[in-house]
């Protein structure tokens, strides 16, 4: 069941960090390919994360919560899109110049003022989607401002950077990922927490991809573009859904996670009234229960199913599964019964907190990672007999983890510094968005510590000369083009769609070239191409001249606009040729001899196959066997008159 709020009630507030690749010919620190993806392999590095440092000493949170994962980390390398420096044996390139100019044009187009020096730094990863453990990034543009609903939606900054890998699979201890998508160069355009709706937040990430690709100078496509939310409510903290694929995801997943703050909160409260104040009022003990479960009809209380279960799935002990003998561990939470089943968000309880946080950190993720005597599945004497070994009260909650020992003793911890969190109210993390608008942990949101200065790469001077070249020549805000198609008399989604698939420019190509109507020009690239597209018609080769020159000619002999499909699927398959020639060697526009003898002599004593005598299914059938020969030729109006013409006759 969906629950309700008030979003201005509950204090509801959302950001966004838009990530946007950026369409150049290389990498940003290499000379790779960009953009040349691959499914095969043939090279594998196998490696292990460990946090470091700060320049302040100190450790970032985050890298310190990865290090607990222990996990083992597969890159899948391809010779075409990777070389030394994605796998940090050898330094980085000066940065990419092409990308700097796009970033920079990008920057402007989101009303950002632009540094006057680009300096490099590094962001700490742990989590091996950047096998140097860090991503390259440097902010380009800062205080842009975008009209939104009668206000303004403030941009705090905009940085470029380097993208990460892209993730294979996760199983346990082991992560694999791919490395053709590495050193990708893409901004991070980052709002204000002006958002103040879930609706706000799907029309804020569409405005901001509408700017970014109203330049024609991003990628385009899945995963092109990815966005992370920031949300929160009073009293409650900054939670960030990272990349979350498309702006219709958003509502759901903002609304689920206002839900879940508010209902932590109302957690805490509860924790607080039962007299748990701090952490040394969480007192969790466990033991290992594997004899008394020995024989369950459970197959997860079984040595013999984990054994199967291993086989089958391919684990293997000390790669994919922890260390140490299979283990069913009891855990028993004192004077909390009752807080599991406490609801987080829409249809989740907290127990789903505590198995996010055990299947990531602990490496525990066979379903359902854990149970409670909430959801007992076992018979009644087994989860008696288990409470007993625990020394359980009636006010004692008990949890049940299996798997390898050293996995169930990091769950144990987990589960208590989860209940520890619980007491704060909301804690500070990273969580992953799922279709159905539900999220789950991912990892402890990074704080400042991870951030420092790259001494491998210079400071690049951005000269008012450079940037003054590239706001010479940016397009039309899309706004500023929306209001113009709209009085054009084009829908709104048509427009949008335009903006986003880079139709916009060809309207505008083709109504200053070619005097092209911009209504018909935008319905044209905005609707009729989209089914040649679906059906393979390689349009996006079409070349700007050929436009300009279809567009002509239809203004010349609009009947040629009747034999599109064919004209647009001829100019696909030959780039640069004009498309006068297919319409001269096909007669377009020209009108055959005796065209009218031979629509008569078709419309004469032919009947449909199942006739129903009606004159409206008659003419459509006549008007099958005419237009064959006479598309782009004839105005079918002309065509259809003279059906009508002589089937009149012929009834008198």
């Amino acid at each position: 069941m969906q629950q309700t709020i008030d979003y201005d009630e509950v204090g509801f507030k959302a950001g966004l960090e838009v990530h946007q690749q950026l369409l150049t010919a290389t990498k940003l620190f290499c000379r790779c390919p960009a953009g040349l993806y691959t499914k095969e392999h043939d090279g594998i590095v196998l490696r292990h994360m460990r946090p470091t440092l700060s320049e302040l000493g100190e450790y970032d949170g985050t890298a310190l919560m990865e290090f607990k994962t222990k996990k083992n980390i597969v890159y899948l390398l391809h010779e075409s899109n990777t070389c030394t420096y994605e796998m940090d044996d050898t330094p980085p390139f000066l940065i990419n110049p092409e990308g700097v100019d796009v970033a920079i044009e990008q920057c402007l187009m989101l009303g950002c003022d632009i540094v006057d020096e680009l300096h490099i730094a590094r962001k700490q990863y742990l989590d091996g989607s950047i096998p140097t453990g860090f991503q390259r990034t440097a902010i380009v543009g800062v205080n842009g401002l975008l009209p939104f609903r009668g206000r303004q939606l403030s941009i705090t900054q905009v940085s470029v950077e380097e993208d990460s890998c892209r993730e294979v699979s996760d199983t346990g201890h082991l992560i694999v990922w791919r490395t053709d998508r590495l050193g990708m160069p893409l901004i991070e355009t980052v709002t204000g927490p002006d958002l103040r709706t879930p609706d706000e937040v799907e029309e804020a990430i569409l405005l901001i991809g509408r700017v970014c690709r109203s330049t024609g100078h991003v990628r385009v496509g899945m995963g092109a573009s990815r966005q992370d939310v920031n949300v929160s409510v009073r009293g409650g903290t900054r939670i960030e859904i990272k990349g979350v694929p498309k702006a219709g995801w958003a509502p759901a997943l903002v609304h689920g996670e206002a839900v879940r703050q508010v209902n932590l909160l109302k957690l805490r409260d509860e924790l607080h009234q039962r007299g748990f104040t701090s952490p040394e009022t969480i007192v969790v003990d466990h033991r290992d229960v594997t004899s008394i479960l020995a024989s369950s009809a459970i197959d997860h209380f079984r040595a013999d199913a984990w054994q199967r279960w291993l086989e089958a799935t391919g684990r293997r002990p000390g790669f994919e599964c922890g260390t140490g003998p299979f283990s069913v561990r009891g855990i028993r939470i004192a004077g909390l019964k009752g807080t599991l089943e406490h609801p987080t968000q829409p249809d989740l309880t907290f127990v789903h907190e505590l198995q996010g946080r055990i299947r990531v950190i602990a490496g525990l993720d066979q379903a359902p990672i854990l149970v409670h005597d909430g959801s007992w599945p076992g018979t009644a004497a087994e989860l008696k007999a288990v409470r007993s070994e625990l020394d359980c009260e009636p006010e004692d909650a008990l949890i049940v983890v299996w798997g390898a020992e050293g996995d169930t003793l990091t769950a144990v911890e987990e589960i208590r510094l989860r209940f520890v969190d619980a007491l704060h109210g909301v804690p500070s993390e990273t969580r992953q968005p799922f279709v159905d608008g539900h999220t789950n942990f991912e990892r402890i949101l990074p704080g400042p510590d991870r951030m420092y200065p790259d001494t491998d790469s210079p400071p690049l001077a951005l000269d008012r000369e450079r940037v003054q070249a590239l706001e010479g020549v940016l397009p039309e805000a899309p706004w500023i083009r929306e209001a113009r198609y709209a009085e054009a008399g084009l829908p709104l989604v048509t427009i949008h769609f335009l903006i986003r698939r880079g139709g916009a420019r060809l309207v505008d190509l083709v109504a200053d070239e070619a005097d092209a109507d911009v209504r018909e020009a935008g319905f044209f690239f905005g609707e009729r191409i989209k089914g040649l597209r679906r059906k393979g018609v390689a349009v996006d080769a079409i070349t700007d001249d050929q436009w300009i020159s279809w567009f002509t000619i239809l203004r010349k002999h609009p009947v040629a606009a009747e034999d599109h499909n064919q004209a647009i699927r001829w100019m696909a398959r030959r780039p640069g040729r004009d498309p006068q020639d297919y319409l001269n060697a096909v007669g377009i526009g020209v009108f055959p001899d005796h065209w009218l003898q031979d629509v008569t002599r078709k419309a004469t004593n032919r009947q449909p196959d199942h006739p129903d005598g009606t004159a409206d299914q008659q003419h459509r059938f006549l008007m099958g066997l005419s237009m064959k020969g006479l598309r782009g030729r004839v105005p079918a109006r002309d065509v259809l008159q003279a059906i009508a013409k002589e089937t009149e006759r012929e009834g008198n």
